[in-house]
């Protein structure tokens, strides 16, 4: 006799996906989500000039202006919820009610644009979110080595930065994973330092 699959055990977990307008959010969600993602993505007129800047993005003709959602089991006991946040800071006002809940978050990193990820990572580091930074890799090129883009934003050794491709669900994955292994060991090392 075949019983139901026990459920008692399985795990979901919230994971916000963050960065600056047009590195990828909605892609990466998009690329690993089980099911078709949410998003909010409106076209963008011109009332969004000389408000958001496209020059490195010529071609996006949409923007995410609440969230991007999907989902994601990552084996049979973990279910992960994917919360892509809006990129830019008009919209920032949602991104505390788009936290609350999570056990982390990725935060998605354009090289040509470095620079819009100071505040998406100083948000993080504020509420004590773990999170992780990944590089996404643009038609392929990994454009500077992941020890330089460390120092250039000045995170701890410990937080992990890696390459992605956000169209790649296999990349995508293993991001998500290296993020629930990070969280876990840092969940870790606060239980033993506790006793």
């Amino acid at each position: 006799m075949n019983s139901p699959a026990d459920t008692s055990r399985v795990t979901s977990a919230k994971i916000v996906i963050a960065g600056g307008f047009g590195v990828g959010k909605t892609t990466l969600v998009g690329s690993v989500s089980e099911i078709t993602p949410l998003t909010t993505e409106a076209i963008m007129t011109s009332a969004s000039e000389g408000v958001d800047d496209n020059n490195l993005v010529p071609d996006k003709a949409t923007t995410t202006v609440a969230m991007d959602f999907g989902r994601i089991t990552i084996d049979q006991d973990l279910i992960l919820y994917l919360f892509g946040t809006p990129g830019q800071t008009r919209f920032w006002f949602m991104w505390d009610e788009l936290v609350r809940g999570a056990i982390g978050a990725i935060v998605l990193v354009d090289t040509r644009r470095l620079a819009d990820c100071f505040s998406v990572i100083d948000f993080f580091e504020h509420r004590k979110l773990p999170y992780l930074v990944a590089v996404n890799c643009f038609d392929g090129k990994q454009l500077h080595e992941l020890n330089d883009i460390r120092d250039a934003l000045q995170i701890s050794h410990d937080v992990p930065v890696m390459y992605t491709d956000a169209r790649n669900r296999e990349s995508t994955k293993q991001v998500l994973i290296k993020l629930v292994e990070y969280v876990l060991s840092m969940r870790r090392t606060r239980t033993v330092g506790v006793h």
